[in-house]
């Protein structure tokens, strides 16, 4: 169950491990139809022969892994008592290990900061994927969320 955050007291949470998703597996068919979706259609991505043959293999699109954010996070955490918020975007996202098609990751959260901004609060998450197996995550990311009392 994610742990609830209520928005008025986000600050007691600041550097706090949230904790880990449940692991999701990274399928071809998911790699496909990212593909589908965003017109990235590059070999390494969807031409399984050839990717296989220079490669050893597939690798996930880095924005599939970062797409993959919002489904993970809401299994760790969720901020309670606000009446709106939006994503606010990025301050870093950086793909640091490709993620090969048949491998698993997981988000990693932990809440970095909370800043008063447009009569509201944005919240900063360290974002860390990680891959089952692997000793450097897929992705790291500074996250942020903009939520309004």
């Amino acid at each position: 169950m994610a742990l609830d955050l209520p928005l008025n007291r986000l600050h007691e949470f600041v550097g706090r491990d949230l904790g880990s998703s449940d692991w999701v597996l990274i399928t071809q068919d998911r790699i496909n139809e990212f593909a589908r979706v965003t017109g990235d259609h590059q070999w390494m991505h969807v031409d399984i022969e050839r990717a296989t043959r220079e490669r050893g293999g597939t690798i996930a699109h880095g924005l599939l892994i970062a797409s993959l954010l919002p489904l993970m996070s809401e299994q760790i955490a969720s901020v309670s008592c606000y009446s709106g918020g939006y994503s606010y975007g990025f301050d870093k996202l950086r793909f640091t290990h490709p993620v090969r098609c048949g491998q698993r990751v997981r988000l990693q959260q932990t809440l970095a900061s909370v800043e008063a901004r447009q009569g509201g609060q944005v919240v900063t998450l360290k974002c860390v994927v990680e891959i089952d197996g692997e000793t450097r995550p897929a992705l790291v990311a500074d996250y942020l969320a903009l939520y309004f009392p």
